[in-house]
This record gives structure tokens, sequence and C-alpha cells, in this order.
């Protein structure tokens, strides 16, 4: 393994020189600074993390705190993860993945053990218990997810408030007047998480203002939970024509019962779902969807961290536009 002194005697400077260059402690000379870099590239040398750390205290880690729950769409949450360790590595640093359900518990052990230099939360709830833990430390930090109070914090996340609108628009517009929200799992929205709570209430306020009338259905996902929702729906409301489906699993379940119940799509009932393009261009039928910008969040979360880190960033709420695909899966309502 090459040594930080056979770099220096490579390029003919100390070794103080080429530590200076490394941690940027120093101002060095663009020739010298030129000579170091080539010769740590011609050599192969890749400093010691420990010893780096040591030197400039800085780990040049991110821990991205990301429970992954059985009731939550795990492609989409690993997608964030990769843009956001793909953008981390640009920028020089790596990513700590912290999966489990800790809460304030993984906050705490980041910020007392030096673990990390910087942290991006996700699966964010509206009252979420990590957040008090947040504003009361200095190490920076940026939510991928909308809270209720977003005070004192940066936030980067879809506009699902506006994207829940959308799809009120949308189906108003072909004369859909009874609409059902195939929600994701009970216990989603019993924990109050913003993404699946904010898309509801934006769907329910345009909807109201349109005149159509909205049922909210929670499901597990799957055929025989699908199946069971999918029945309680047109049991109470047999006029329902419009579904607004937010739950990856049970896109396709519920595409089957239709089609079983000699339902078609878009002529009897119109589908939008709210999902990953691939799901949405995957199914059995083509779907009208939001497309969830997995990429781009995790992109944006690292850049205002990095800012932060950098000594210019600060506290502000970005939330992206949602964008309504039209494919085949809606149409105007049956008269």
């Amino acid at each position: 393994m090459v040594t930080l002194a056979e770099v220096a005697q490579h390029a003919g400077v100390s070794a103080s020189t080429v530590s200076y260059v490394l941690s940027g402690k120093r101002s060095i000379s663009a020739g010298t600074r030129e000579r170091v870099e080539q010769s740590i590239q011609q050599l192969g040398y890749h400093p010691n993390a420990g010893a780096r750390a040591l030197a400039s205290s800085r780990s040049n880690i991110i821990a991205l705190m990301i429970p992954l729950r059985t009731d939550m769409y795990v492609p989409v949450m690993m997608e964030i993860a990769i843009a956001v360790a793909t953008s981390a590595r640009t920028h020089g640093y790596d990513v700590l993945l912290l999966t489990g359900e800790e809460g304030p518990d993984a906050v705490r052990r980041v910020t007392g053990s030096g673990l990390a230099d910087a942290m991006i939360l996700m699966d964010v709830e509206l009252d979420d218990e990590r957040l008090p833990l947040l504003r009361g430390t200095e190490q920076p930090s940026v939510l991928i997810g909308l809270p209720a109070d977003t005070s004192g914090l940066t936030c980067v996340d879809l506009d699902f408030g506006a994207t829940g609108a959308l799809c009120a628009e949308h189906l108003a517009v072909l004369g859909h007047r009874d609409i059902a929200v195939i929600g994701e799992a009970p216990a989603v929205y019993e924990r109050h998480t913003g993404f699946a709570e904010r898309t509801l209430d934006g769907l329910r306020s345009r909807s109201r203002e349109l005149g159509v009338r909205v049922l909210h259905r929670p499901c597990e996902g799957g055929y025989d939970a699908m199946s069971l929702t999918l029945s309680r729906i047109f049991d109470e409301r047999p006029g329902t024509t419009g579904f607004v489906v937010q739950n990856e699993s049970a896109v396709e379940p519920l595409l089957a019962l239709l089609r079983q119940q000699g339902r078609a799509i878009p002529e009897d009932v119109s589908v939008i779902a709210i999902c990953p393009d691939q799901v949405a261009t995957q199914a059995s039928v083509r779907l009208t969807s939001v497309a969830i910008p997995a990429q781009e969040m995790g992109r944006h979360a690292v850049e205002h961290l990095i800012a932060k880190l950098e000594g210019h960033g600060k506290d502000e709420v970005v939330l992206l536009a949602p964008e309504l695909t039209v494919r085949a899966s809606t149409g105007p309502a049956a008269s």
C-alpha cells in the first residue's frame, strides 16, 4: 500500500506539503499542488480514512436515515438512496445507510459519535420525533419529506398536496363526480406519514372546490386486501367511476379485479396512479400517473446539504412540482 511519505518523495516535496494539499488547511502554490495530485494519481494513493478524519475533524460521511418498513414501497426508497449516494460521491462524501426504526436514538448516535458530518432523513412524519434533536444540534441536516412545522429545517420533497389536487382536477375535467382513493397501508396513516397525508389533503380540498365526492380507503396491497377494499368501495359508492391509487403494490391487483368485474378501463372506470414511471408504463394497462421524482429528490437533498457543510446553505423548503402524464387508463366518465 502506497504511503504518504512515498507520495512526498515522488513529488519532491515534504510529507507535510502532501498533507496540506489533501486537507486544504494551507495555501499551496498551483504548481506544487498539481505535482502532488499527479503523484497521488500515478501511485494510486488513498488517504487513510481514520487519519484523515482525525486531521480534519471531518469523516466525509453523510448518514442517510431510511427506515425500511414492510408497509412502504422499498424500490422507491432505494432509488432515492442510490441518488443520494451517487450525488454525495461527486462531492467526495460516502454514505452511511441507517435502515433501522430507531427514531431519535439514531440521531443521537450520529450526532454524539462523530460517525458522520451531516444527515439526510427520510420517511418523515408530520410530527416527527427526530425533529427537536435536529433543531438542537449544529450538525447539518436535510429532510426528504415535509413535516407539519418546517421552521429551522431544510426540506426537499415532491409537492404531494399539489399532486393530489392535480389528480382531482384531471378526473373532474373528464366528468367524474365520484372518485375513490386507494391509499397506502393503514399503518402509514396511523404514523401520519407526511407524503400520504399531504396527498390526501390536497386531493380532498381540490375535490370540494370542483364538486367531486371522495372516498378514501387505505389498503395493505396484494390481491386479497385489494379485493376486500374494492368490494367495500362499490358497496358504499356504487357510482364510483374514478380511482386514484397511491400504493404501488395495489396497482396490478386493482386492474385485475376491475377486469374480472367486467369494468373496462377507461370506458367504465378511470385510474390514476401516483407511482414511479416504470410501474405506470409496465402495468397491464398503461397508467395515467404522477411520477415520483426519486433521483431529483435525492440530488437536491445532497446539494443543499453540501451547501450547509460549506457554510453557505440556508434553511428552506424545496417542493418539486408534480407532472401528470396521460396514458391509456383515463377517459371521460361513463354517462
